[in-house]
């Protein structure tokens, strides 16, 4: 009797599951696009995650983030899911987020460097200028292309870091907007740090928001060069630019980058109670 109960439930459980199997609806998971552009520039392609917002509308107008290290194996997922957040529980619109992944970071991220070690420990390095080129010349074209656009923002952290830096100091009317995390300014025994005040005094002081932030745990170097890189921002005296700067008291150089953003935007988007 019981090997007949089991045999008899065996077959149940077995239809039950084909049951679910046969009905169960199934469909991918959509959070935006990816799309790959040719750069004549640097002579490759490049690939582009792009995040959309949920009610995304072709004839609507949307701020676009350009986020560097945005593969999808580096820092684009868990950055869409907080600009998705700060859209649903903050004051944030809804923004488009293109994710730039990367080919040879070493490579776009640095300028050139005479410094030996240097070139030995990162021997494609020295070519930010192509790639500024191309985030001006090619990339943004096409994004604003595609889509209607607003404001534009440059995430950036660690070499990334270095290069919103550099572009900020000599390509600033790329973007309205900076977040500038753990910048790699030791590059080249801080030459753009030292070259700083003298760049910043040329720009036009024209509305702009950067935040700059380093972790507590970091290499004294990268926080003693964060610091500074804050106080020569606060001392160009420009009155349409908002400076801000975090010291993350318990993150290191690999924890910084999701708590930082958050940070960062809270400054710009502050919580808002609901209305009902």
């Amino acid at each position: 009797m019981i090997k007949k109960l089991l045999i008899f439930c065996t077959i149940l459980f077995t239809f039950q599951s084909m049951v679910f199997a046969q009905t169960g609806n199934t469909k991918p998971l959509t959070i935006g696009e990816i799309r790959t552009v040719k750069s004549k520039i640097l002579n490759e392609d490049r690939t582009l995650n792009i995040y959309l917002p949920q009610n995304f509308d072709k004839k609507k107008s949307y701020p676009v983030i350009y986020l560097l290290d945005g593969s999808m194996n580096e820092d684009f997922i868990h950055v869409t899911g907080l600009i998705q957040f700060f859209n649903q529980m903050y004051s944030m619109p809804e923004t488009i987020v293109v994710g730039i992944a990367n080919v040879d970071r070493k490579r776009d991220f640095t300028f050139h460097t005479d410094l030996k070690d240097l070139q030995k420990d990162y021997p494609t390095t020295g070519h930010s200028d192509k790639f500024i080129g191309f985030l001006e010349k090619e990339l943004k074209p096409y994004i604003e292309n595609q889509f209607k656009t607003t404001d534009s923002y440059l995430f950036g952290q660690s070499l990334g870091g270095l290069l919103a830096t550099e572009i900020l100091l000599k390509k600033p009317e790329m973007f309205n907007n900076y977040f500038i995390i753990s910048p790699s300014l030791w590059w080249d025994d801080e030459s753009l740090l030292k070259q700083a005040p003298q760049l910043l005094a040329k720009i036009p002081d024209t509305k702009k928001f950067i935040y700059v932030s380093v972790g507590k745990g970091e290499h004294p170097v990268m926080v003693k060069d964060a610091e500074d890189w804050y106080d020569i921002l606060k001392k160009s005296n420009k009155k349409n630019w908002t400076v801000e700067y975090k010291m993350m008291e318990t993150d290191n150089h690999a924890t910084i980058l999701h708590r930082s953003l958050y940070e960062g935007l809270v400054k710009l988007f502050p919580y808002q109670e609901p209305k009902n």
